[in-house]
């Protein structure tokens, strides 16, 4: 089914242009506005968009879909049109959740003392920054993860580096993302200079090529897919996939992080994942950030 789908033509809403570089932030809000308008379209009736958008969905699937979902709606994946999972996922949320001893842990490595008198406080002194990530670094001339500017942090004051899907990493960050909410803070991806958008270029490519044996993509699944039940999951749209990390998902029992997340979603599409600190999962991070410019972030979140 996904290969048919991986055919499509909605390849062409970010079908490679050439443009001046230096004028390509104004062309990455042209393809941010032209990816809006796509979900937009596709959500704003399933039913009604059954032939055009979900050919491969039963009626009684598409019957409970929320009609008219709008951008700022997708912050919450799957969720944000599928009624039934909604529902779920809301219940969950009116409880405790089980992430919440890992965010108290990030909170006490923030101030923790390094060997030299630093601490991740050092590095990060406003803590409502995790919506600034993936950004451009001007000076290493290259995108730098949350994961990986906490990693840098931490070698930097002569520490040894966390592992970067899980464990203390995803407790930290889920700290920051709690401080971001509790602040109000949206999703802002900066595409500063000629090498960012560059970087931008090459992570949008690497999101919407395919590979391995499979000939998937990532948008195979969350751009042409998004909607389609794979078994029994319904896959999520681009727009939104990077505001709630970390997540802790019922899958992996623990709070992961966005690179955990990527590394296994690439696995599946049956490819061999890029290294969490390589410049393609760095750059496909910009990418999918820059699409999800303005929306609340929602981190630490829950997922299947």
């Amino acid at each position: 089914m996904l290969l048919k789908v991986a055919k499509s033509s909605v390849f062409l809403v970010l079908a490679a242009c050439t443009v001046n570089a230096s004028a390509f932030a104004e062309q990455a809000e042209i393809d941010r506005k032209a990816v809006i308008k796509y979900f937009e379209d596709k959500f704003e009736d399933g039913e009604k968009n059954k032939d055009k958008f979900f050919p491969y969905s039963t009626d009684a699937e598409l019957k409970g879909f929320i009609k008219g979902v709008k951008y700022n709606d997708f912050g919450i994946g799957t969720y944000s049109y599928h009624q039934a999972a909604k529902d779920q996922y809301l219940t969950f949320k009116d409880g405790i959740m089980p992430y919440e001893d890992a965010v108290e842990k990030g909170g006490k490595l923030y101030t923790k003392k390094f060997a030299n008198g630093n601490s991740l406080a050092t590095c990060f002194p406003d803590p409502t920054v995790a919506n600034q990530y993936p950004k451009f670094d001007e000076t290493k001339k290259a995108v730098v993860s949350l994961t990986v500017a906490i990693n840098n942090c931490l070698t930097q004051n002569g520490e040894k580096p966390w592992d970067t899907k899980k464990g203390d990493i995803a407790s930290f960050q889920g700290f920051l993302a709690s401080k971001a909410v509790e602040a109000g803070k949206v999703v802002d991806i900066k595409i500063p200079t000629k090498e960012a958008t560059e970087a931008y270029e090459r992570g949008k490519k690497y999101y919407y090529s395919q590979r391995g044996y499979l000939k998937m993509s990532c948008a195979t699944c969350h751009v042409q897919g998004a909607g389609q039940r794979v078994r029994n999951e319904s896959m999520s749209p681009l727009v939104g996939q990077t505001t709630h990390f970390p997540v802790f998902r019922l899958k992996w029992d623990h709070l992961g992080t966005l690179e955990n997340r990527m590394s296994g979603c690439i696995t599946d599409q049956g490819q061999k994942p890029p290294k969490d600190d390589s410049k393609d999962m760095q750059e496909m991070l910009y990418f999918m950030g820059y699409m999800s410019n303005g929306m609340k972030i929602d981190g630490p979140d829950l997922r299947k």
